[in-house]
């Protein structure tokens, strides 16, 4: 659960249509309005396209990390023809505040902080689609059951460490035999050289967590002046250093009780074909929802789906949220 895939980023035939937004060399569109938050600790960046008081209900996306930003959700803007599309970056990554106080690097602030940025755009309704780490907070925010919630989008999420670190082990073991025994050596006493970790680790990312290029529009984006980026140090204390092993305030981390609290009906899991939270295991989560929970499968797709395959991604999430919006929780 390194920066470099969570701060990626995850139909029927109109899933198949390329979009114009989603072109892989085109630039993304400018932010209908920016605007710094208060949230718990600091200002948080927020930008939105399309028209919050349109009829239909905004789409807020979840970035991944702990500590990465929000360029990796940029595709989700073709959304915004339909209805607003709502992007930030969390408190201490991106071009948010950094105040770079552990004390903000709490889960429970995570989704105050979410909550926030609701108030704070005076939105009445809106759905919720978290990716990754970032499903993590969405799952939290939808076990309040907050009357302002319309559904719930699971995109590759964090449910409990325990899980994700089985889902690593497997997904290592069934890398080729050089990638798999060099990062079992990485966790090992005697660890090799750190380029050979690496370049391991790179193996198991080029699988799992994004296995096509990133554009050049993401690219440009990542580095337009005023995003500071990732936060490492943000990561490594909730996380930790490696993809196998949680050394963080994370370590522990068990969201699996809250499922029983969310609405099947109005829950949907979201994985790529090679995900990093391997479908299997998604499924099995979906299973313990009220009446069951949804699941879409990105075909292709590693961890980062809105990356790998985007105009699928967009075609899963427009239907799915068309057809909810008219059923607040």
């Amino acid at each position: 659960m390194r920066l470099s895939r969570r701060a990626l980023l995850a139909g029927g035939a109109a899933a198949l249509v390329p979009l114009p937004a989603l072109a892989r060399d085109a630039s993304y569109p400018p932010p209908d309005r920016e605007a710094m938050i208060a949230v718990p600790g600091g200002r948080v960046y927020v930008r939105i396209n399309g028209d919050l008081n349109g009829p239909r209900p905004p789409l807020v996306l979840i970035h991944g990390g702990p500590g990465g930003t929000h360029t990796g959700m940029l595709d989700a803007l073709a959304l915004a023809d339909e209805r607003a599309v709502i992007l930030y970056d969390q408190l201490d990554s991106g071009r948010s505040d950094w105040p770079q106080d552990p004390g903000n690097w709490r889960v429970p602030r995570f989704v105050d902080e979410l909550e926030a940025i609701r108030r704070g755009l005076a939105v009445p309704h809106w759905h919720v689609c978290g990716i990754s780490w970032g499903g993590t907070i969405a799952l939290e925010y939808a076990a309040r059951r907050p009357a302002e919630l319309v559904s719930t989008v699971l995109g590759g999420p964090l449910i409990a460490t325990k899980a994700w670190l089985a889902d690593a082990d497997a997904l290592r073991a069934a890398l080729p035999v050089a990638a798999r025994d060099t990062l079992l050596a990485c966790e090992g006493v005697s660890p090799p050289a750190s380029a050979a970790c690496d370049s391991a680790t790179d193996v198991f990312y080029r699988h799992y967590n994004r296995r096509e290029d990133a554009p050049s529009a993401l690219r440009a984006a990542a580095r337009a002046p005023g995003n500071r980026g990732s936060n490492q140090r943000l990561y490594e204390t909730m996380w930790g250093k490696s993809e196998f092993v949680s050394t963080g305030t994370l370590r522990d981390y068990d969201g699996t009780p809250l499922l029983a609290k969310l609405d099947g009906a109005r829950t949907l899991f979201m994985v790529g074909q090679y995900d990093e939270a391997r479908p299997v295991t998604a499924l099995g989560f979906a299973a313990r929802l009220p009446g069951g929970a949804e699941m879409a499968v990105i075909p292709g797709a590693a961890h980062g789906t809105l990356s790998d395959r985007p105009a699928e991604t967009v075609g899963i999430l427009r239907a799915w949220l068309a057809r909810h919006d008219t059923h607040p929780l």
